[in-house]
């Protein structure tokens, strides 16, 4: 199936761990034209998936077999069958109303749409201090080491045609899931487009993220991959935009 809006069907990809609360003001932003929202249950002992399937006939549920944040997105991932993949936040905190914004970018050229909060018309209602000079800083790093122009490295609202999940080739459990993908988009050879996103606060709840904690591993990851010798295929480097 094809959205009304776009030529090309769209999966929207959601990680959620006790999110029961969040859940109707997430869903309430997605553009009715999305094909297949894919819910990542990261085993909630609230009613997480039964307000889910609820809010939205049809959804589709993965039961997270391991534990994180990226191996919720890799699961989903592996599940979605639509020619584009959106993934998002269930905390409240992306809005599922930029995300024609994400896929107009891919539509017109690029292969992965990566989100950044200051990207002009970007921000945020929730980073701190901290945390914005943390990733300013790995993102200078990446920038510095990958050749990139990124402005943003750790956002989790990100877009990419499903085609390209090889060449990602992602295989990581944590927060690091979004510096993985852009360095290994770069690293790939993928067109890359930054669209700007406004990040909201999470509506309730506590979140997960460590800023020192998760601030290493993404440095870790950095370094890791810039070690690696071994390039992505090169027949998964470049593929025509269009669907």
């Amino acid at each position: 199936m094809k959205s009304d809006l776009f030529d090309v069907s769209v999966t929207v990809v959601v990680p959620a761990m006790n999110e029961a609360a969040n859940l109707p003001h997430v869903f309430a932003t997605l553009p009715a034209w999305i094909d297949e929202v894919i819910l990542v249950d990261g085993n909630s002992t609230d009613d997480t998936v039964a307000v889910a399937r609820a809010l939205r006939p049809g959804l589709r549920v993965v039961t997270q077999t391991r534990k994180g944040k990226g191996n919720a997105l890799v699961e989903g991932f592996a599940e979605a069958t639509g020619d584009v993949i959106v993934m998002i936040d269930a905390d409240g905190s992306t809005d599922g109303r930029e995300i024609a914004s994400f896929v107009t970018a891919l539509v017109e050229g690029a292969d992965f749409a990566k989100g950044s909060r200051y990207a002009p018309g970007g921000g945020s209602d929730d980073i701190s201090p901290l945390r914005s000079l943390g990733n300013r800083a790995l993102t200078s790093i990446t920038n510095l080491l990958y050749g990139t122009r990124y402005t943003d490295l750790c956002y989790g609202y990100n877009a990419f045609w499903t085609r390209h999940l090889g060449a990602l080739a992602l295989d990581c459990d944590g927060f690091e899931i979004e510096t993985l993908m852009n360095v290994r988009a770069a690293r790939a050879g993928l067109a890359i487009s930054e669209v700007p996103s406004h990040e909201r606060s999470r509506i309730h709840g506590t979140s997960n993220l460590h800023a020192v904690r998760d601030g290493l591993r993404v440095l870790r990851t950095i370094l890791r991959e810039r070690a690696r010798r071994t390039a992505a295929p090169v027949a998964a480097r470049r593929e025509p935009a269009a669907a």
